[in-house]
């Protein structure tokens, strides 16, 4: 090749060393990116366009006023589970679909696995006020209806709150 010094060739291994350095020293790690896993909230908020941020055991406290907020499961509404000694930063999912007055199909992330995103996992409602404050959801490891009882605080509505009178109340 005309032009192309031996000298000025950097070798494999020099650049390889080369090219670790340069991203160590920019705090950037080989694989960081595929560490990474999605959780359920930014999951949530994108697929539900409700825009609440901090953990998913918040959302709940942090829709009043803002959103509203119901016993009653709908497609797009954001179910908010409580904190447990199991999810001790609790959880959100997207309900999909509704199958019947017990069962939902959800869309969330980080449930069966870290990062997983999982559409059409079904939750069924085994408050025994049929109320929905306790379903079991979907646990794909085992292709089965998780065996633990999950509290739920309720559902989140992409709405603006009723004040009261019938009138939506502004985001604030």
């Amino acid at each position: 090749m005309e032009g192309f010094s031996a000298k000025r060739a950097i070798r494999p291994g020099r650049w390889s060393a080369a090219f670790l350095l340069a991203l160590a020293l920019c705090g950037v790690a080989p694989g960081a990116a595929q560490a990474r896993v999605l959780q359920c909230v930014p999951y949530a908020r994108e697929i539900s366009g409700i825009e609440i941020h901090g953990n998913a055991g918040l959302w709940w406290s942090q829709a009043e006023g803002r959103y509203q907020r119901g016993a009653e499961p709908r497609p797009g509404a954001v179910m908010a589970f409580r904190p447990s000694a199991a999810m001790p930063l609790g959880h959100v999912a997207v309900v999909g679909e509704i199958v019947d007055e017990r069962h939902v199909l959800l869309n969330h992330a980080n449930w069966s696995g870290p990062g997983r995103i999982e559409r059409r996992a079904l939750a069924q409602d085994v408050s025994e006020a049929g109320d929905w404050s306790a379903v079991r959801v979907w646990w794909a490891p085992d292709n089965t209806l998780g065996a633990r009882e999950n509290p739920v605080f309720g559902f989140i509505y992409n709405e603006q709150p009723d004040d009261g009178d019938g009138e939506a109340v502004g985001h604030g």
